[in-house]
């Protein structure tokens, strides 16, 4: 094998993996499996695609080795191939911060419309979780909650909470969070609430995050 074959060969294995990524959609897929597997119903109504849809793009990300699948039964479950494919998303969602204003304006914009207040950082949740002075909700679907919770967090569906089938003391302030700071649940969980008088602010990191720092997660 000469140098220029062996430059070829790797060099499109690095883009079928950077192909993988350039879609917004696949990309939205890898961010729901970052939080555990899923079987395709379950990100059909995640990612409001048509089951076709994300049956191709599953194959996709599947044919350039980022996620796995396995069968139970009928259903076909997915999940990340390697922590470095969430490593390498995270890595992304920096550097787009870093170099795309665009990004750092529609972001500033979303939450600002959603009264989202400040952001709280881990160290501060952690602190006043043990304190017990707020009340720490988890908005994403069931199903992750269950797979792994921020110790002493509600589940709170966006459903349920407009439902009014979840009542929260006025007296303490509300943490939210959901996936990450691009994911929208926590955001419009805040909103909500905060036309119904509470005070709610979201959390600055995602669970993942709290997880790789040693915090304590429960299922």
């Amino acid at each position: 094998m000469t140098g220029r074959e062996f430059k070829d060969i790797t060099f499109q294995q690095f883009a079928n993996i950077a192909n993988a990524f350039s879609s917004p959609k696949r990309l939205e897929i890898i961010d729901v499996l970052s939080q555990g597997e899923r079987d395709v119903e379950s990100l059909v109504k995640q990612t409001n695609m048509s089951f076709a849809n994300t049956s191709r793009h599953l194959q996709i990300l599947k044919n350039s080795h980022l996620i796995k699948s396995r069968k139970e039964g009928v259903r076909v479950y997915y999940s990340l191939a390697d922590r470095e494919v969430y490593n390498c998303w995270r890595s992304l969602q920096s550097l787009a911060e870093k170099t795309t204003a665009e990004i750092r304006e529609v972001t500033r914009l979303f939450f600002d419309e959603r009264l989202a207040l400040e952001p709280i950082s881990m160290t501060e949740l952690s602190e006043r979780l043990e304190k017990g002075n707020i009340t720490l909700i988890d908005v994403r679907p069931k199903e992750e909650y269950e797979s792994g919770h921020i110790r002493k967090a509600v589940g709170a569906t966006l459903d349920n909470i407009k439902s009014g089938k979840l009542n929260f003391p006025k007296s303490k302030k509300i943490v939210a969070y959901c996936r990450g700071k691009y994911c929208v649940l926590a955001a419009e969980a805040a909103k909500y609430l905060n036309s119904k008088g509470y005070k709610v602010t979201i959390m600055k990191e995602d669970i993942n995050s709290w997880q790789e720092s040693g915090l304590p997660v429960e299922k």
